[in-house]
């Protein structure tokens, strides 16, 4: 049950280009922006849709696939884990982050 504590499962489309980041060592991060969204109808009859955007980054070899092929508005299903983390800014105003380590990706929609 350990693996099931911290998971997250989303599909959803990428909202820019992936931005790839090669560390010193020669390994390389993935940063991708998903939108995913929940359409439902209010009170008076009116559909409403409520977008959320999640920040994903992968590791691996992984990277070199998001590399190749993904690019604005692929659908992709993906899971991985939430992670939160901290940084100071060069004004010195500590910043917080929230994003989702992959560990898996899934290509849906057309070729």
């Amino acid at each position: 049950m350990n693996t099931l504590r911290n998971q997250v499962q989303l599909i959803g489309n990428l909202g820019n280009n992936p931005e790839i980041f090669q560390f010193e060592n020669g390994k390389k991060k993935a940063t991708i922006s998903v939108a995913t969204n929940e359409t439902y109808f209010n009170s008076d009859k009116e559909k409403i849709t409520n977008i959320q955007w999640h920040n994903v980054v992968f590791f691996g070899k992984t990277v070199e696939i998001i590399e190749k092929y993904l690019q604005k508005g692929k659908e992709v299903a993906i899971s991985g884990k939430l992670t939160y983390r901290d940084y100071t800014d060069k004004d010195g105003n500590k910043r917080y982050i929230t994003e989702i380590v992959g560990s898996e990706l899934v290509m849906l929609g057309s070729k």
